[in-house]
């Protein structure tokens, strides 16, 4: 479940100690324009544009008091903690999240169906048998992002990409999806703090969302406008500095892990969790029905692999 919505680098720690931000800033560009990622590239006419993610370290989690200062209800509370430093090998990421073309060739090829989708109706979140990736109740194109897909979905989707491409694709780590999403930044996003400043680089709850998606008009959203009340075609927005679009925003993507309830004990190689409650897997990234609270860089839920929802996908990764 997600917060506001129906539906439910080295030396970072020292430079929180309190250097000036300007040096904070400093080493983080010094970060970007040392690993700058190289040109994006594809296997196939329908494969995924794939950008190449440097290795590096960064610390992984919540600030302390980032909750706090965003009033992050309660029981949202300290699943990003304790941070942690975390090692990350190269690999590469998708550009952008899988589109809903790239998606219907799959499914055309494996008659994989899809149907029934948890949607919003605008007074209730509640599984619509008759929705799916196809229609996940709002007007979609083949540019966006594929929606109403569950884990299962995305796994059957790269183990065909890979028989089909002769490379293995798989989904992020967690920890490779917050490495990534922050792009060598510690601010919560990775434009930085201020959320009103959010719609120049992700569809989120915003004030389009309030005035056209219904019985939005009470929800907590951005103090700006990016321009779509559902989901934006991929690519809409500024990407960071690694060249990837839309980590945060657009439509919640999931990852490798199983989930746990905190990390204590998670790894610090950049591999997936795969102990704990694996019936769930981890979702990131927030989304365009996200408030903003449920849109920085740390912030993570789990959920049912068989679940299917109108405001979730998902990007892939390879190992090269």
């Amino acid at each position: 479940m997600a917060v506001g919505s129906p539906s439910a680098a080295v030396g970072a720690q020292d430079l929180k100690r309190g250097y000036p931000g300007r040096f904070r800033r400093f080493f983080e560009l010094a970060f970007l324009l040392c690993s700058f990622p190289a040109v994006a590239d594809k296997d196939c006419a329908h494969c995924p544009e794939m950008v190449v993610i440097p290795a590096g370290q960064f610390v992984m989690g919540v600030a302390p008091g980032e909750e706090e200062r965003a009033n992050l209800p309660d029981e949202f509370r300290n699943r990003s903690q304790p941070q942690r430093r975390v090692s990350v090998k190269r690999f590469s990421a998708g550009r952008f999240e899988i589109m809903q073309g790239q998606y219907r060739v799959f499914a055309e090829a494996t008659g994989r169906t899809g149907d029934g989708c948890f949607v919003w109706s605008g007074d209730t979140f509640a599984m619509e048998p008759a929705n799916s990736w196809r229609n996940p109740g709002y007007a979609q194109d083949d540019a966006h992002p594929v929606t109403c897909v569950s884990w299962e979905d995305a796994n059957a989707y790269v183990t065909w990409l890979s028989q089909h491409s002769g490379r293995t694709y798989r989904l992020l780590t967690e920890a490779e999806w917050e490495y990534t999403a922050r792009a060598g930044t510690t601010t919560t996003r990775f434009w930085g703090d201020d959320a009103d400043k959010s719609c120049d680089y992700a569809n989120g709850a915003d004030r389009s969302t309030a005035a056209l998606v219904p019985g939005a008009d009470n929800w907590h959203v951005a103090n700006c406008d990016d321009r779509y009340a559902y989901t934006a075609p991929v690519g809409s927005y500024r990407p960071n500095a690694f060249g990837l679009y839309d980590m945060l925003g657009n439509v919640e993507e999931w990852t490798q892990d199983c989930w746990i309830g905190n990390y204590r004990g998670a790894p610090t190689d950049g591999s997936a969790v795969a102990a704990g409650d694996c019936s769930l897997r981890v979702v990131r990234g927030g989304s365009w029905d996200d408030a903003p609270v449920g849109v920085p860089a740390a912030y993570r839920v789990g959920s049912p692999t068989t679940i299917r929802v109108y405001r979730r996908g998902f990007r892939i990764a390879t190992d090269r």
